[in-house]
């Protein structure tokens, strides 16, 4: 009989806890830590801004924030991790644009990003920037355009990969102007930096954090940004959007997302806290060592945002050709 009446109690229990409003349950949320998935290596460009805005979240909220890096197949891999980990705000995935171009790229997926993840915010964008070697005698963008134009078929400009953003910002430049030049794909930024550096080829769109050091040290010229606005780092070097390619904006933004049905006070919480630690003076300043622009956004903002890069980069894969498997 106390058997029995331990297990009723328990039964109400549950049924009690399940009728209580979300409210409580964001009140409760985080009682354990917080795993955050992140699709690169350690010590790249996404993990650091990641591990910048992580340890300013765990300090809010009062509850560790443990970083689980699972590179691989252009995000996918941590991406699949995130769509099947439980829908209860502890498995969050720290996404990039990337997720937005692998429904073009491959043709089988393990997941739908509309379909088994939810928006939580936007938080960062990394900018590209269109350098070229400094054997490229050119100075400016429209200098730049003329000299291509005028060599068909004699420059050569590198990615991080094939599909990358740092291939398909550099094909539709090329594309814009009629410009006859050769894709090289690299395995990542770094051994694309090298030979761009060496003069291996000619020119790049790769992110403003990657070739920052370079152009520094004058290895490589610096001759536009690819933001809507130019950059407070480098506020003499135009944007394309104002040279060369009206409206033109692409950059390796960052947010975060977590599995669908994920309680929607869950989501609101991380949301408020995500956008509360972008504002912290603190966090703009580490960003902007790396030459990230802090972002932040409502979980509905960034859900059109999504749908609406998954459906221009549709069209610029599809112009490229490049498939991946």
């Amino acid at each position: 009989m106390k058997t029995q009446s331990t297990f009723r109690r328990t039964l109400l229990g549950l049924a009690a806890a399940a009728c209580l409003p979300l409210s409580v349950w964001a009140q409760a949320y985080p009682s354990k830590p917080i795993t955050l998935l992140v699709p690169f290596p350690p010590g790249g460009p996404t993990d650091l801004v990641a591990r910048v805005l992580a340890k300013k979240m765990s300090e809010q909220m009062g509850q560790s924030i443990v970083i689980d890096n699972k590179p691989g197949a252009n995000g996918n891999i941590a991406a699949v991790a995130a769509a099947k980990a439980p829908a209860d705000g502890y498995t969050v995935l720290y996404n990039t644009s990337s997720i937005t171009l692998s429904p073009a790229l491959y043709k089988n997926l393990a997941y739908d990003v509309q379909r088994d993840l939810a928006p939580v915010a936007l938080t960062a964008v990394v900018p590209l920037a269109l350098v070229v070697n400094p054997g490229v005698p050119v100075n400016n963008v429209r200098e730049f355009i003329a000299y291509a134009k005028a060599n068909p078929g004699k420059l050569s400009y590198g990615s991080a990969g094939n599909g990358n953003v740092t291939h398909l910002a550099a094909f539709q430049l090329v594309r814009h102007h009629d410009i006859d030049a050769t894709h090289v794909p690299y395995r990542g930024s770094a051994p694309a930096d090298v030979d761009l550096v060496a003069g291996q080829i000619q020119f790049m769109t790769d992110t403003i954090n990657s070739v920052m050091p370079f152009v520094k040290e004058k290895r490589l010229k610096l001759l536009a940004v690819t933001t809507s606005q130019r950059m407070s780092l480098f506020p003499d070097v135009p944007t394309l959007s104002e040279t060369v390619m009206p409206g033109f904006e692409a950059g390796a933004w960052q947010g975060i997302m977590v599995p669908v049905n994920t309680p929607k006070a869950v989501v609101q919480r991380l949301n408020a806290e995500i956008n509360k630690a972008l504002q912290s003076a603190e966090v703009k300043e580490r960003l902007a060592l790396q030459g990230a622009e802090p972002l932040g956004s409502t979980s509905e903002e960034y859900g059109a945002y999504v749908k609406k890069e998954l459906a221009r980069w549709a069209a610029v894969v599809k112009a490229t050709g490049v498939t991946l498997e």
